[in-house]
């Protein structure tokens, strides 16, 4: 059987430093993924993820395993280079997948090996 723990405000154990549990809940990030995209597209590390597709160089498909509330949440996207630019598709947004590019400074489409992806918003 599974246990519920509710509560207003979380402390320190010595009682300090409270926060409310609506800024844990509201402002923690609800998925995260690093992936790569050289020689073959695939997840390195994630959370709420269930799948990734490569849909050519540098164009890539994320799924959530548990969907967003609603098609208007946040994303970061970024590379291992500063010279490349990251970004996310919001033609394909939606509650459950998105799409994710990259491109160097030649506005080239481009694999690259570390690919870092931050999502922000309400769960469903």
């Amino acid at each position: 059987m599974a246990s519920e723990l509710r509560v207003n405000t979380l402390k320190d154990a010595s009682g300090n430093n409270s926060v409310a549990t609506s800024v844990v809940s509201n402002g923690s990030l609800k998925a995260w993924r690093k992936y790569t995209c050289v020689t073959t597209t695939a997840n390195t590390d994630s959370f709420n993820f269930s799948s990734i597709t490569d849909n050519g160089t540098g164009d890539t498909n994320h799924n959530l395993s548990t969907a967003m509330g609603n098609a208007t949440y946040t994303i970061m996207h970024n590379t291992q280079y500063a010279t490349y630019s990251g970004y996310a598709n919001t033609g394909t947004l939606t509650t459950s997948a998105f799409r994710t590019g990259v491109y160097n400074s030649s506005v080239a489409a481009v694999d690259v090996e570390h690919n870092f992806v931050h999502i922000a918003g309400d769960l469903a």
